[in-house]
């Protein structure tokens, strides 16, 4: 089939992104296995260097994941003694997750990954400002199309 088929495959903007972020994820692999965390285990720590202590709903909430999809990466987190889950004592329905010492030290490590990403791509930080602004703007008119808003594409 030709790639003027609308419906070919390498035109599907769904296809090109499943797979570029499966690309990105194993890139960032070599750079974060010296910190000992996987990619997922990279997104809560930005999170939680960015805002602590969270309630695990608040952190749900910031990285757009279920509750129930984060507890495993906590819970290895803190096994690796970079994080606690405790229940707030105003609230003891919320889980909340605190960085111990040790994953606050582990920032200062981090810092030389979006730098060696940017490197690893031979992407120019304007290249990939560009490109995280258009990964902004068609999630935004996602969420738009699927509230129904007047303004996303049907």
């Amino acid at each position: 089939m030709s790639t003027s088929d609308p419906l070919s495959l390498e035109r599907q903007v769904c296809f090109a992104l499943t797979v570029a972020s499966r690309s990105i994820v194993a890139a960032y692999k070599p750079v974060l296995d010296p910190l000992g965390i996987t990619h997922p285990q990279y997104l809560v720590m930005l999170a939680l260097w960015g805002n602590e202590p969270q309630a695990l709903s608040d952190l749900g909430v910031e990285l757009k994941q279920d509750p129930s999809t984060l507890s495993p990466i906590i819970k290895r987190l803190e096994a690796q003694g970079l994080v606690t889950r405790q229940r707030s004592a105003a609230d003891e329905r919320k889980l909340e997750i605190t960085l111990t010492k040790q994953g606050r030290d582990l920032r200062s490590q981090a810092q030389s990954v979006p730098i060696a990403m940017a490197e690893r791509l031979g992407m120019s930080p304007e290249k990939l400002q560009q490109l995280h602004a258009s990964m902004i703007e068609l999630t935004e008119a996602s969420h738009r199309s699927l509230a129904g808003d007047e303004g996303g594409a049907r």
